[in-house]
């Protein structure tokens, strides 16, 4: 067990199978830590626990396996999901998930219908443009007519909290709060959120800053960091024209590295010495914020 500043945080490992239910601190366990092509470390998908709620923010290619592998879980017990963007190392496992809860834990486990965090311009984004080819031909419903969104997902539904200086929604999932806010991340030549394709970073119950894939963003750091008690930031280790790199986040002020872990990284990035920041994210431990 470790312990960081002043207790504030403890990180440790499972023991055997995660809980997906805890004593009410919040938790946040990586299933995966690394980049869209990293093996040894997955893909940076991670599970937010508080009490009796979870959710799954982004399931991968690697998700199913490293659902088992790292926490011991079996896709059918993921009950609540959010996607953050559709690269194929956030969403590439969502068939699965769905598919795996309609026909094997709604039908033989009582599990109910995943409930997916999702607004709506991203909703018809995720299904028209990614999920709807695999999923709808499946069989008829009730109705007679080929599967859809909801046939697969009941729906919370964040709101629009502010639009200035960049798009922001919020949602309540039990007693987790959780901000969204778009990050610029893609196209390459995009100059800022408002001009990106679709794609969200986190600010969980006011205080954990998890930043999404983006690229170096000051003004979003900046706009976060005085709140943050810990951040957790996308970080390549050589220039990237769609993420941040470790030359550009060690330019940041001791005060935000010294709290920040650095996640989405290539298998070989925990060779370079990050001794500014709090640490690389590891998949397979528990962040608990007391």
């Amino acid at each position: 067990m470790y312990f960081a500043r002043q207790e504030l945080m403890k990180i440790v490992p499972i023991d055997g199978k995660l809980s997906l239910t805890n004593d009410g601190n919040l938790e946040i366990f990586f299933i995966g830590t690394g980049s869209a092509f990293a093996k040894t470390h997955y893909q940076t998908n991670f599970l937010i626990i508080k009490g009796d709620k979870h959710v799954l923010v982004d399931f991968g290619t690697t998700g199913p396996v490293a659902l088992e592998a790292t926490a011991g879980l079996q896709v059918p017990d993921i009950e609540v999901f959010l996607p953050t963007h559709s690269h194929s190392d956030h969403i590439g496992g969502v068939e699965c998930l769905a598919l795996m809860n309609r026909y094997v834990g709604i039908k033989f486990l009582d599990k109910p219908k995943l409930t997916m965090l999702i607004n709506e311009p991203y909703e018809k984004v995720l299904w028209e443009m990614s999920l709807r080819g695999g999923m709808e031909w499946n069989e008829v419903n009730g109705e007679g007519k080929r599967l859809g969104f909801s046939d697969f997902f009941d729906v919370v539904r964040p709101t629009l909290k502010t639009s200035v200086p960049r798009e922001i929604w919020e949602v309540n999932y039990g007693d987790i709060h959780i901000e969204l806010f778009l990050t610029n991340h893609i196209p390459e030549q995009a100059p800022s959120s408002e001009e990106a394709f679709i794609t969200y970073g986190l600010f969980v119950d006011n205080r954990i800053f998890i930043s999404g894939d983006t690229k170096f963003d000051r003004e979003l750091i900046d706009m976060y960091a005085s709140r943050s008690e810990w951040m957790f930031h996308d970080s390549q280790i050589n220039p990237n024209p769609v993420h941040a790199c470790l030359p550009e986040l060690k330019t940041l002020p001791k005060e935000i590295t010294e709290k920040m872990f650095l996640m989405h990284y290539p298998d070989n990035a925990q060779a370079n010495a990050i001794d500014e920041f709090a640490g690389w994210a590891q998949q397979g431990m528990r962040y608990i914020f007391d």
